[in-house]
């Protein structure tokens, strides 16, 4: 943690900047480490600082003992006010992507500084997981695995999509997730067209195909993964379209690797889909990087121009989605290395039949 800080202060440094205000949850985390809910990271030249209220002060001094934490009032811009005039901060850099419009008007009112709107700073030392990252993906990753491996003997005919995802996250729940990534899609027959298909009130019914995309987060990571299933039997058309998306995924697996952008990742996969006949049914991007947040750096897309590199995490998830009929996708995590990528996600992708 304590040289995270001291990557922020290089770029101050760098930039002719004095101090840089961090609110944001998942960059607050990983400058920090404190897991409350309310706080501000704020990094000058030459310390770190953690202002939090009263109910997380003593939180704050164990989870952050390389900041100095501080105890706001009822306003923490009135105490970050007058840090800046104790310490002739005259420069800060806040975060453009999460400061509201409203917050900015009351900085510049409040503060009596020059604002300096700033983007990536934190979220470029994120896109290279460290081994200790690593090791919490692999045990989020690992929380989804062993929930597929229960859900396949829970799904039936008969069950609704809800019941489904509820017995997802009670699973990964009780086996040590602090909660679910984000809202379980289950999205089966026609509905399986909705790339977000939220789980409803539909139930299962024989020659379904079910999309399953869900995630478990363990302390602070988070897990992101996609089968597709079939109820009872599976006709031809079914078959070839898991096949293509099947193909396509293990494809870009095969060649991701260091040096290569995120539009040539994607080119990979969307190849195979389009020289099939059905590249106007795959209409997302390959994948995304995901850790702190769920979606974050880098992306696997058209207009992704980033370069990979070693020690990140990235999803793997073509998809195929027809309109009236359904859909499939495959979803894996997998960790850039140096010669390729290290596929963390171990679930089968034999198209099963249930």
């Amino acid at each position: 943690m304590k040289q995270r800080v001291g990557r922020i202060q290089e770029k101050l440094q760098a930039e002719g900047i004095d101090a840089i205000v961090i609110g944001s949850p998942e960059n607050r985390r990983y400058l920090s480490g404190f897991t409350g809910t309310s706080g501000i990271v704020l990094i000058t030249l030459t310390e770190g600082l953690l202002l939090t209220d009263f109910r997380y002060v003593e939180q704050a001094k164990k989870q952050a003992p390389h900041l100095k934490v501080v105890r706001h009032g009822q306003e923490v811009r009135e105490e970050m006010a007058l840090i800046f005039k104790e310490l002739n901060i005259s420069s800060v850099a806040i975060e453009e992507e999460y400061v509201t419009y409203e917050q900015y008007g009351k900085y510049k009112d409040e503060f009596g500084v020059t604002l300096e709107p700033v983007k990536g700073w934190v979220e470029d030392l994120r896109l290279i997981k460290d081994q200790n990252e690593a090791d919490k993906l692999k045990q989020a990753v690992k929380l989804a695995d062993d929930a597929f491996s229960h859900i396949i003997e829970y799904l039936e005919i008969g069950k609704s999509e809800m019941d489904i995802s509820l017995e997802l996250e009670f699973y990964m729940r009780r086996n040590g997730a602090s909660g679910v990534a984000f809202d379980t899609i289950v999205a089966s027959g026609q509905r399986g067209a909705l790339p977000h298909g939220v789980a409803s009130n539909k139930k299962l019914q024989k020659g379904d195909l079910v999309v399953m995309d869900y995630g478990a987060v363990f302390q602070g990571y988070h897990s992101d993964m996609t089968r597709t299933v079939a109820m009872a039997q599976i006709d031809d058309k079914q078959k070839e379209i898991y096949d293509i998306v099947l193909e396509a995924q293990q494809t870009a697996i095969e060649v991701i690797k260091p040096g290569m952008t995120g539009i040539e990742a994607d080119a990979v996969a969307r190849k195979v889909i389009a020289d099939k006949g059905y590249a106007d049914y795959f209409g997302h991007g390959l994948g995304h990087g995901v850790g702190l947040a769920i979606h974050e750096g880098p992306r696997l897309s058209p207009n992704a121009d980033v370069v990979l590199r070693p020690g990140m995490a990235i999803t793997v998830e073509p998809g195929i989605y027809l309109p009236e009929w359904g859909g499939v996708r495959i979803e894996d995590i997998a960790l850039v290395a140096e010669t390729g990528c290290q596929v963390l996600t171990q679930s089968s992708k034999e198209l099963l039949i249930l």
